[in-house]
């Protein structure tokens, strides 16, 4: 069995997720070819360490630089629910996302202390069932499922003074998590984000259709596109808490890196009702803030209360109050307060993303460009 590398870690932890995906581009559109199904996870560990920790650190890493080794994957780790007592048979820990695996290994540890490596014989939705006792007295554990992985980069080991210091370790885990499917609703069999996204920066976009220059020096600049749509490319910055975390690791999962596309509302209020919608209403009217035809081939979302409802807007004519659209029935009631959002079919500009785990805490920046409908 692979050795342990069981010290504490600081925060944050980086994870990255890498892809790898062919892009076959046309003018009118695109093939994306998975060549990876799961992502290839690399994380980074920061330790700070005493004299003794900074030896045992080095000496480790000498031993087995060439080795796999069992990694508390610290980013999944969570408080167990009970104290642990040295003889117990079980951990009482909340198991519904799906990342402990019977039989396996789990570990348990508490602030500063190295982790301890347990045997897993049965995973329940509140506790693991421990194959032997579990040998450590903690008050206050946390729990962590366990990943195999190798060195990709070599130790870095600072020592700020006598009998203190800082080891950084990379490594890179051998398989990916078996992830269940994303949780979004969706539209047209594509995911739409619907939680907004917090932003801890400005959200950046751009708007341009790819075309090409041709000039020879002493003639006009011919332009020839390239595509015959135009792109929107944006920068955001998604930060979840708590269970929301895993949510949105399923949704990268399922998103494979820039395989797959998915349905971004604008989270603006471009459209504005002017009055209500019965279930089986084809047409609403908005405000007219827009020429018609801007209008069609668009799709939204009604950000109704009992959960969203997504449509597609076929037709657009002026009307006496605005702008009427034809959409299909909705099927439920919606109140002319109701917001509506604009859907933008996007995807992963990148097949590599790196999140920072902070405690109960992740954030991430995502580059996105739109694709054509």
């Amino acid at each position: 069995m692979p050795d342990l590398w069981p010290f504490p870690v600081r925060q944050p932890v980086s994870e990255v997720l890498e892809w790898n995906t062919d892009t076959l581009i046309t003018e009118a559109a695109e093939q994306r070819i998975a060549l990876r199904t799961g992502p290839r996870a690399i994380l980074t560990y920061t330790h700070l360490l005493d004299g003794t920790g900074l030896a045992r650190a080095a000496e480790l890493a000498r031993a087995g630089a060439l080795d796999d080794w069992m990694l508390p994957l610290w980013h999944l780790a969570r408080p167990a629910t009970a104290p642990i007592d040295a003889a117990d048979l079980a951990v009482f820990v909340d198991t519904s996302d799906g990342t402990f695996e019977a039989p396996g290994q789990a570990v348990i540890a508490a602030d500063g202390v190295d982790a301890v490596l347990v045997e897993v014989s049965a995973v329940l939705p509140d506790r693991l069932e421990l194959a032997t006792p579990a040998g450590v007295s903690l008050v206050h554990p946390i729990v962590a499922p366990v990943g195999s992985g190798i060195l990709t980069r070599p130790i870095e080991i600072d020592r700020r003074r006598q009998g203190l210091g800082t080891v950084t370790a990379r490594f890179t885990l051998r398989d990916s998590l078996a992830i269940p499917a994303s949780s979004y609703p969706t539209h047209l069999g594509l995911d739409v984000v619907t939680d907004p996204a917090v932003l801890r920066q400005p959200l950046a976009e751009s708007l341009a259709q790819s075309v090409e220059y041709i000039d020879n020096g002493f003639g006009p600049i011919v332009i020839e596109p390239v595509l015959t749509h135009v792109q929107r490319r944006s920068t955001i910055t998604l930060v979840d808490r708590g269970t929301a975390r895993w949510a949105r690791r399923r949704w990268l999962h399922a998103l494979r890196g820039r395989q797959h596309a998915f349905w971004l509302p604008t989270w603006g209020r471009e459209l504005v009702l002017q009055a209500p919608l019965t279930t089986s209403a084809t047409s609403l009217v908005i405000a007219g803030t827009a020429d018609p035809g801007v209008w069609i081939g668009r799709h939204v979302m009604f950000e109704v209360a009992s959960g969203p409802v997504f449509r597609e807007i076929t037709d657009a004519v002026y009307d006496a109050l605005g702008i009427r659209l034809t959409i299909a029935a909705p099927g439920k009631s919606i109140p002319v307060t109701t917001p509506i959002h604009l859907l933008t079919k996007v995807r992963l500009d990148t097949d590599r993303i790196e999140i920072e785990h902070f405690g109960n805490r992740s954030e991430f920046a995502a580059s996105l460009i739109e694709t054509p409908v």
